[in-house]
Parts: C-alpha cells; structure tokens; sequence
C-alpha cells in the first residue's frame, strides 16, 4: 500500500500522469494500471478528467490526504527506527554547484547533522550540469544546483527556492551618504567579482551587460568569505546572491545592502534533483523529504 499510496500523491501533486511518470521513471501506462488497481482495491473513483486536467473525485482527496499522512507517518518511522539499527554511520553524497556549496548547503548539513547525528553527509561539488551527469550515474544520492533539469526525463528537478543578486557595500563607502541609488552608480563603481565559471558569475555578467554597467572590477575570487573581507579594506561593492546575505554577516563586517529593483525581478532557481526513485534507499528517500522540507520552512519562515 505503501508504494501505491507515494505513486497516487505524485500523480496528484504533478496533476498529470505523463509528468508524474516521468518523475518517477516508469512508463505512462504502467503508471496507469497502478492507479487503475487502486481505484478497483479501493472501490471507488480517484480521479475525474476535466478535458486534458485530472481532478481529485471526494473520494480521491480524502485518499491523498491520507497520503500525504502516510508519508509524514513514514518518514517518522525510519527516523526512530534508526535507533535500533547498527551503529554503522549512514553515509548520504550530496553533489553540489560550486555556489550552492558556499551558500545553502552548509545550513543544510548543520541543520541534518544536528537531527540526525548518525548520518554523515559527503558533499560532491562541479557544475550543474556535471552535477546532473552524477545524479543519472548514480554517483550521489541527489543533487543541489542552481539551475532547473526539466529537458531530462530521467531527473526529478523540484526547485527549492528563488535567488536574486543583492548590491553589498561597506558602511564607510561614500556613496550611502546619497539619497538615492540608481543603476548609473554602478558605472565606475570599484567592485570584487566572484570568479568567472558559477552560474552566479554568469548571472552578474548578464545584468551589467543588459543594463549597459561598466563597474571598475578590482578582482575576481572564488570564494564568498574573502570577498566580505575584502570590501571595506578596499572600498568595493559587489554582488552576492541572496541565499548567502545574513544579518549578522552584515553586521560582523559593517556591511550594507542597496535594493536594486532590476536586479531582485532577476531570479535563478535553485533545485533539488535525483533519479531512479525505485532504487533509492530508504534513508536517502528521508533525506531527501527531510532537504525539502528544510527549504519551505526557511520559505515560510519571517526574515
């Protein structure tokens, strides 16, 4: 029932067999006669079509939320059952772009490692189409990028959350004496870039190029902590992806950030990915909900 019951949530939850079967790796029509065999075990009707749409019939919403629960419950069960298990570490590979591994997954591991002290998470980093090669090899568990897989049906993809790049200067720099901060400040501005090769890179170029900028680069670095560093020794501004602003790492290095409205309508994905659900493990499946789960309560949660 189990299994039966995962498949139903993510027909539902994809409101398309063909979406839904693609996520799970098997065949439209295999998927089919599954959801068929419930309807008959069950005696009653899930789904109704509505032209191309599958709506939830009463009986089918009641179903998916027992679903939903079973799951819940599910996840919750492998937790506590891992106290009784061999004390061997259970071992999880994350790959992960080069910006995701400086930005979010540090909050990540800290946040599983601290619920689920007997996992020992390995992090595999490269592009993120490197990435997606690994995931389908089955060279990690599951991948964080930040970028979309949807043109490869043998990948799950469920974005996490939304990221912006962020105008940061140091609380000395001249320019916050002003009342106003336009896009033309920009021009002339000395700024610390992060090496060319990250999506994020690839991001920031695409804005100075749409907005005709032409900041005065001082350098190019590939690693976050150095930039912060850097920014008021040198008197430069740069730009950092949301993801990675804290207030307290504004506050330890007297920083401050501008709002650029035409920078923040620029967004970039960043998306969970996997492949072959059918051969997960069941600790990588709870790690993965668990990842998920992370993400909408950071979502949900107030800045």
């Amino acid at each position: 029932m189990l299994e039966d019951m995962k498949l139903f949530a993510t027909v539902v939850e994809n409101t398309s067999l063909n979406r839904a079967a693609e996520k799970l790796n098997v065949t439209q029509p295999a998927l089919s006669r599954r959801i068929a065999r419930m309807e008959r075990e069950l005696g009653v009707d899930l789904f109704r079509r509505v032209g191309k749409r599958l709506e939830l019939t009463p009986a089918g919403q009641i179903t998916y939320e027992f679903a939903v629960e079973l799951r819940h419950f599910h996840g919750e069960f492998l937790q506590k059952l891992n106290a009784y298990r061999s004390v061997d570490t259970t071992l999880a590979t994350i790959g992960a772009s080069l910006t995701t591994l400086q930005t979010t997954l540090p909050g990540i591991i800290t946040a599983m490692t601290e619920k689920h002290p007997n996992i020992e998470i390995k992090a595999v980093t490269g592009k993120s189409h490197e990435i997606a090669t690994l995931v389908k090899e089955g060279k990690v568990d599951f991948g964080i990028v930040a970028s979309s897989v949807e043109d490869d049906p043998a990948i799950t993809s469920i974005p996490l959350f939304d990221d912006t790049l962020m105008l940061v200067l140091p609380k000395t720099y001249y320019i916050l004496e002003k009342t106003l901060f336009n896009l033309d400040n920009m021009n002339g501005l000395p700024m610390i870039l992060f090496a060319p090769g990250t999506w994020y890179r690839t991001m920031t170029d695409e804005l100075l190029r749409r907005f005709s900028l032409k900041p005065d680069v001082r350098m190019e670095i590939d690693s976050f902590e150095a930039i912060i560093r850097l920014l008021t020794p040198l008197r430069a501004g740069t730009l950092l992806p949301k993801s990675y602003i804290r207030p307290q790492l504004l506050e330890d290095n007297d920083l401050y950030v501008i709002p650029i409205r035409e920078f923040e309508l620029t967004k970039r994905t960043t998306s969970l990915i996997y492949s072959q659900p059918m051969w997960m493990t069941a600790s990588t499946k709870f790690l993965i909900e668990e990842t998920i789960a992370f993400f909408r309560r950071q979502e949900s949660s107030p800045d």
